[in-house]
């Protein structure tokens, strides 16, 4: 039995490449898929603007003609530049369970990344902190969120058999919706308000929101900017995440807050989750997955997903998310919502976590960086 390594080169290949997983964990029940056309448009150079600062390179590997891993490398110079660090990265990372097909994978990339003189690698994480990271390490029985890596538990011994040890770890929360609204947090909420001349802000129209998009999405970049791998988003890159979501998300979980001096300094945006429909549509928009990704988006659905939370850092001291989560907590009661998936948290961002103390959560999946010297 011999393994082939074959660069990806084209759209049929990279098709290929995308639809891996998809076969992988076709029987896996937690499993979801990503969106096909998102993961298309992510690898064409044309179509994502971080390529302005990123390369890379895709494999896939085969036995006997039979496709059983893929990976992808990645130079983010944006990244190396910002933290003064000379790694290459990797995502995408998948493959069955044969250490051969692994390592055999793994050491194309980090051939391709001493060629280039880097000395260290590190993933699974992409392009910007937009896009997904991590390894699942607990939690192999949840369904994963739409924007979130599943894989096996077998993935853990092949890391450490590669020589890989931990970097960083990403915790999520199953944040339950209580029957009541805490009145704490609402008096909370109110004394914050009165206090700095806060509002919060929530939208009707589509056109406001997405004039008002760029400032948040300002809000979001400065608020996340000295977390673990993130690099500055171009404007190029706010451009096209505020083309491809503000026209079909659901407004009832959009929020911002506005100072006294109606400047924005503080941004939510929750999703229906899209999970179910992404599975069980097999991640693809044609012939039914768009109407199924719709009717998530925008009718009944008691799940959901925490994209995007972010304050900014000269404010943060002030208490501004406990006018989010007061009113998250009377819209999700509105709206019959049973609980949110908060996402990827750095285990140390004991800041963000202390958020849902006042709520009943479940910690309940665990991803990781794993890092390397080449």
């Amino acid at each position: 039995m011999s393994i082939v390594i074959k660069e990806v080169v084209g759209k049929k290949d990279l098709k290929k490449f995308i639809d891996f997983p998809n076969k992988l964990y076709k029987k896996n029940e937690y499993y979801v898929p990503f969106l096909f056309s998102d993961e298309m448009a992510t690898f064409t150079k044309k179509s994502n603007p971080a390529y302005a600062f990123c390369e890379t390179k895709l494999f896939l590997a085969y036995i006997d003609n039979k496709i059983v891993g893929r990976i992808a490398g990645l130079i983010n110079n944006a990244a190396n530049e910002k933290w003064g660090t000379n790694t290459i990265r990797f995502t995408r990372f998948d493959f069955i369970d044969d250490f051969e097909v692994s390592k055999a994978l793994m050491d194309k990339v980090i051939s391709w990344g001493k060629e280039r003189g880097f000395t260290s690698i590190m993933g699974p994480i992409g392009f910007t902190d937009l896009d997904h990271e991590g390894m699942l390490v607990e939690g192999f029985e949840e369904m994963n969120m739409s924007i979130t890596f599943y894989n096996a538990p077998y993935y853990i011994e092949h890391m450490q058999r590669l020589g890989f040890f931990k970097e960083v770890d990403w915790v999520e929360y199953q944040v339950s919706i209580p029957q009541e609204t805490h009145d704490k947090i609402i008096r909370v909420s109110e004394r914050i308000k009165e206090r700095y001349g806060y509002k919060l802000v929530q939208y009707k129209s589509r056109k406001v929101l997405m004039k008002e998009a760029y400032t948040a999405f300002s809000v979001i970049d400065e608020a996340f900017s000295k977390l673990f791998g993130t690099v500055p988003l171009t404007q190029e890159i706010i451009d096209k995440s505020i083309k491809d979501y503000i026209p079909i998300v659901n407004l009832k979980y959009i929020c911002t807050i506005k100072d006294k001096d109606d400047k924005i300094v503080g941004f939510g945006l929750l999703v229906p989750s899209i999970a179910k429909a992404l599975k069980k549509s097999n991640g693809r928009m044609f012939p039914f997955g768009v109407f199924r990704l719709l009717k998530a988006l925008q009718g009944k659905n008691d799940i959901l997903e925490m994209f995007l939370i972010g304050i900014s850092p000269e404010e943060q001291s002030k208490g501004l998310p406990a006018i989010m989560l007061a009113e998250l907590a009377k819209m999700c009661k509105k709206n019959n919502i049973k609980y949110c998936e908060t996402g990827p948290e750095l285990e140390n961002n004991l800041a963000v976590q202390s958020l849902w103390k006042t709520f009943e959560t479940r910690q309940h999946k665990r991803r990781r960086c794993w890092k390397k010297e080449i």
